[in-house]
């Protein structure tokens, strides 16, 4: 039985892509901060599910990690949903700083604690989800955007390390659009609901690729921001997270 486990599996997407996998008939590792909720979701398939209380901002989150792993007897695929990201328009410091701590050093120690699993296993499966908010800098969240382009270099980066180390290890950067979770306040065109992202996300993981945007339209919207000039970029008004 095919096993994977999950950072973030207590809500959204992260809870989505969860009970798709057990549909499917993988055990599955689920890790988040609600003890509640993760306790719901084994419910569903207590044979099949296994959990642990898990703050990706919490020192001994990659001990969690590694006794999550134990519990399930391994793991072939590992999956980061967990993030925050705010509109910071005021540059409040204490907002700045708690999205690097979740989106940068929490995301770093996940991620480096499954790729430390991978390579004793000389494989494996490794994807993240981060944005389209990584593109460019977008003046109304710049620590989240900033935090997002970090994570896809960092998955970059450590797509050139697996190949240098000569391992059988496959990346996947997911770049969703704007998705009506708890995180989105208020809202915003072209919101997705977390289902159809969920069913392109487990559809993207089973094909191995190596990056997705999702869906189509901010695939388009993507492409284009690319094309625009820094110069004119910076005189852009464009609304992020709130």
């Amino acid at each position: 039985m095919n096993r994977i486990v999950i950072i973030g599996a207590t809500s959204g997407i992260g809870l989505e892509v969860a009970k798709r996998y057990i549909s499917a008939g993988w055990r599955v590792g689920a890790a988040g901060r609600n003890e509640e909720a993760l306790e719901r979701l084994r419910a569903l398939a207590p044979e099949q599910v296994a959990t642990e209380r898990l703050d990706v901002t919490e020192e001994q989150a990659p001990t969690r990690l590694t006794e999550l792993i134990g519990k399930l007897g391994g793991m072939d695929l590992f999956l980061l949903t967990s993030g925050i990201g705010s509109r910071n328009c005021e540059l409040e410091a204490g907002v700045e700083i708690a999205t690097v701590g979740t989106n940068v050093v929490g995301f770093t120690r996940m991620v480096t604690t499954a790729y430390a699993y991978f390579r004793t296993r000389k494989g494996g499966h490794l994807a993240v989800i981060s944005s389209i908010a990584g593109t460019k800098g977008l003046g109304s969240a710049p620590s989240y955007s900033a935090s997002k382009r970090f994570q896809s270099t960092y998955i970059d980066a450590l797509a050139q390390l697996a190949h240098m180390e000569q391992l059988d290890l496959r990346f996947t950067d997911i770049r969703p659009g704007f998705v009506a979770t708890p995180l989105l306040k208020h809202p915003y065109p072209m919101l997705m609901r977390p289902e159809r992202v969920a069913d392109r996300i487990v559809q993207a993981l089973q094909r191995k690729r190596r990056r997705v945007v999702i869906d189509g339209r901010y695939a388009l919207l993507v492409f284009f921001w690319r094309l625009i000039p820094n110069g004119l970029w910076e005189r852009l008004n464009i609304r992020a997270k709130e």
